[in-house]
């Protein structure tokens, strides 16, 4: 039975978007975890491998399947058969449909093409998006990995949503767009990891939690947003998750020196 979240008795409003202070150190340190990736090489090197099953990676708002070459290298250098997203540049609805058709097209395509469940990993909007086309198609998906995902709470909780309303022409209190937010936050019928970081310049991070349950589970990392996805803690987590057998899923293991880089805990 899941538990409650910990934040589903705080009032929506109460939840700010992240300071503007902070959201000015984020590229400074993005490109300080980015040059970190060699210091963690060794690590990574032990990174847990799986049984080398596809999986799509979507990129985050406003960048494109470039933002995503670190995390999917490492992925197909452990074996994955790792997917960009092929879709352009991630302008919500003008890049995957008003109702995510193309996006459930992509994800339909490459199901009937390995014949197995994709696992997703969404950054930032791109997490949104994968838990939505979760919904849509739980058959065709064997898990879904957020990173900085503001799957709840308002979408106004960033410091980006006027940009994201004037590029993509979509009102993020409109009723078709509360819908769908409510829709991609839905508990999902498959293992779900959100991972995020009290870091975050560009989004609430309590808007990133997944109410822990049976099979899904927040794993906080020390960083930025724009650095997710080249961070080493964030991508040795992912390849942790990404290892589990199918149908054998556990919670990631904080034990040892690992506490000290995985903290634990959402309060």
């Amino acid at each position: 039975m899941a538990t409650a979240h910990p934040y589903a008795a705080r009032r929506r409003a109460d939840i700010k978007a992240p300071s503007h202070l902070l959201a000015l150190t984020e590229l400074p340190r993005a490109m300080a975890e980015f040059a970190s990736l060699p210091l963690a090489a060794p690590l990574l090197a032990r990174a847990p491998r799986g049984d080398g099953h596809s999986v799509l990676v979507l990129p985050g708002f406003i960048t494109t399947d470039a933002s995503t070459v670190v995390l999917r290298s490492f992925l197909k250098r452990l074996g994955y058969d790792a997917h960009e997203w092929g879709l352009g540049r991630n302008l919500g609805p003008r890049a995957i449909g008003r109702e995510g058709e193309k996006l459930v097209a992509k994800l339909e395509e490459l199901h009937d093409a390995c014949g197995t469940k994709v696992s997703l990993v969404g950054w930032s909007l791109g997490g949104v998006m994968a838990r939505l086309v979760a919904q849509r198609l739980p058959e065709a998906v064997r898990q879904v990995i957020t990173l900085g995902s503001p799957f709840t709470g308002s979408p106004r909780a960033t410091n980006v949503w006027r940009t994201y309303e004037w590029l993509t022409g979509q009102r993020v209190d409109d009723p078709h767009t509360r819908g769908q937010i409510a829709e991609s936050a839905s508990p999902l019928r498959m293992p779900a990891t959100s991972i995020y970081s009290k870091g975050d310049g560009i989004v609430a991070w309590q808007n990133c939690l997944e109410p822990e349950g049976a099979e899904a589970e927040n794993i906080e990392v020390r960083g930025s947003h724009c650095g997710l996805g080249v961070n080493p803690s964030v991508l040795y987590a992912v390849a942790d998750r990404l290892a589990q057998a199918e149908g054998d899923w556990h919670p990631f293991d904080r034990s040892g020196i690992k506490g000290l880089v995985y903290p634990a805990g959402n309060a």
